[in-house]
Formats: structure tokens, C-alpha cells, sequence
């Protein structure tokens, strides 16, 4: 048995501004190998993304770009399972090689975060991110760097194998099924509250900025995933949807009062992901198994 675990940090809200990758290779329930870099987006730095992830503009500067180690990622994670705790990571990497109109890269996707809620009844509706697992599982890991989460990723995975006593390919199956195969709450439609059977169940999820689609319709589609969609940013925010139009204006000072009041909470130590409107819709079709 053996799979490859995949984290990225990005620079700004763009998901194709990748500013490292961290690679974990597991074989037989074993961290047998390890890689990391920083890369150079050729983009700007957000002070938000900076406050999560604490990568500099002068810390990439010299460090390869997207397309100088796309094909070292190619290479390890083609014809492999890809572990990723969540969609982000591997919505970052389509859009990183659509950036720069490269072949996307073909691998088998598994979300440690579905594997998860469907092996730890207690953490099926809450409590599944990375950080809370690690404690539950008893890894100590350093949440602010793309290899760390990697291979925390990888040993939260092994950690469920293990529970739940099913392999790889059975995983891959269970993780496309109803979180309790019994419930009907499957086909809850879009609510609002978020659907429970969503893979971002649990997230809170805020709008700001113009929007391509009506916002009541953007709206229905992440609760139609999982997510809690509320109007204001508060502590309890998780996820800033942000129109593309006004993501142009990120590194200017036309900043809604949401967005600034998010990068005030993420200075404060509040982990939070600002995303475009665009990569919000892949993450939407991903979520939904539609890419």
C-alpha cells in the first residue's frame, strides 16, 4: 500500500498563486519519503495569506516557479492515490497548471477529511479539520507549513486505515457514499444551514464583492456542500468568497469592509481562507464530484 500526501500554501486568493508545496510519499503505513520548496508565484503577497502561512515576497525570490517543479509534482503524483485533507489543495494544483496552460495532472484524489467523518462517528458533523485530528490521533505537527500539514495529512489517513480496518480501493468507494449509509439526509438539498452530508460541513461561509452569479444562487450552492452561509464576518467565519472583480483590487485599498474586517481576524490568529468567486465555483463542482 501506498499513496502520496499533497499540501500547498498560496500567496493570495488566487489558488494558482502557489508559493509552496510539500510532498509526503507513505509506503506500507510508513513515511518513506519527503520534499518540499517554496515557489515563486509571479504573483503578489496578501498580508492575510502572509499571517496564516508566514511565507515573504523575499523568501521566494530565486525559488522556482510553477512550471520549473511541475513536472518533479507530475512525476511523484501521476499514476499514484493523492491525499489532500480537503479539496483546496487539489483545486490549487488544476489551477496552478491552467495558470500557466500545462496538462492537468492525473492522479487518483482521496480527501482524508471525508475519510474522516465516515471513520470517526464523533467527528462526522464537527471537529474533522487537520489540527483537531492530529490532537485526536496523538500527532504533533507544526500547523503553518505545507510538509508538516502533508505529512499530517498522510498519518491521519493511516490513522483512519487503521480504525476502520478497510484499505485504499475500499476507501475510495466509501468516500462517494453517504457519511451514514442509513440516513436519508443525503438528498437534503440546499440549505442554507449547509447540508450535513457536504464535505464542507461545518465551514462558514460569507460573500463580499460583485459577484458573477446571484448571490442568493451562490448561496444555495455552498450550503448545497456542506457550507453555513452567513451574511457578516465574524470569529466563527472559516471561508471569505470574494468577487474575482474585487480580488484585482486585493493589493489596492478598495478592500470591502468584510474583507478588511477578515484580515483583521486572521492578524488576530483566526485561520480563515479568502477565495475568488471563481475558484469558490470549482471548489463547488469538485465538492460535487462534477471534475
Amino acid at each position: 500500500m501506498q499513496f502520496v500526501a499533497i499540501d500547498v500554501e498560496t500567496a493570495n486568493a488566487d489558488m494558482a498563486s502557489i508559493c509552496q508545496v510539500g510532498l509526503a510519499k507513505f509506503v506500507d503505513g510508513q513515511l518513506a519519503e519527503e520534499w518540499c520548496t517554496l515557489v515563486d508565484p509571479e504573483d503578489y503577497f496578501d498580508n492575510v495569506n502572509i499571517a496564516i502561512h508566514g511565507i515573504e515576497p523575499g523568501m521566494v525570490k530565486g525559488q522556482p516557479t510553477w512550471p520549473q517543479i511541475a513536472d518533479r509534482v507530475r512525476a511523484t503524483l501521476e499514476g499514484a492515490v493523492s491525499v489532500c485533507h480537503t479539496h483546496f489543495d487539489r483545486i490549487a494544483l488544476g489551477r496552478a497548471c491552467g495558470k500557466y496552460t500545462l496538462n492537468p495532472i492525473a492522479t487518483a484524489w482521496l480527501d482524508s477529511a471525508r475519510v474522516v467523518r465516515r471513520t470517526w462517528k464523533d467527528l462526522a458533523w464537527k471537529g474533522y479539520g487537520l489540527a483537531s485530528v492530529c490532537s485526536r490521533i496523538g500527532y504533533e505537527f507544526e500547523h503553518r507549513d505545507a510538509l508538516d500539514d502533508a505529512k499530517a495529512a498522510g498519518f491521519v489517513l493511516l490513522a483512519a486505515l487503521r480504525e476502520s480496518q478497510q484499505d485504499l480501493d475500499q476507501w475510495r468507494r466509501r468516500v462517494n457514499q453517504p457519511i451514514d449509509p442509513q440516513s436519508s439526509s443525503s438528498g437534503a438539498g440546499l440549505l442554507r444551514d449547509g447540508n450535513p452530508e457536504g464535505d464542507l460541513y461545518g465551514e462558514v461561509l460569507v460573500f463580499t464583492g460583485e459577484l458573477e452569479r446571484p448571490r442568493n444562487e451562490a448561496a444555495n450552492l455552498a450550503a448545497s456542500i456542506g457550507c453555513h452561509v452567513a451574511l457578516s464576518v465574524t470569529k466563527k467565519t472559516t471561508i471569505l468568497v470574494v468577487g474575482d472583480q474585487d480580488v484585482r483590487k486585493l493589493a489596492g485599498h478598495e478592500k470591502s469592509s468584510k474583507h478588511r474586517k477578515a484580515e483583521q481576524l486572521v492578524a488576530d490568529g483566526h485561520r480563515m481562507r479568502i477565495l475568488r468567486e471563481s475558484d469558490f465555483q470549482v471548489l463547488v463542482r469538485t465538492a460535487r464530484n462534477e471534475i
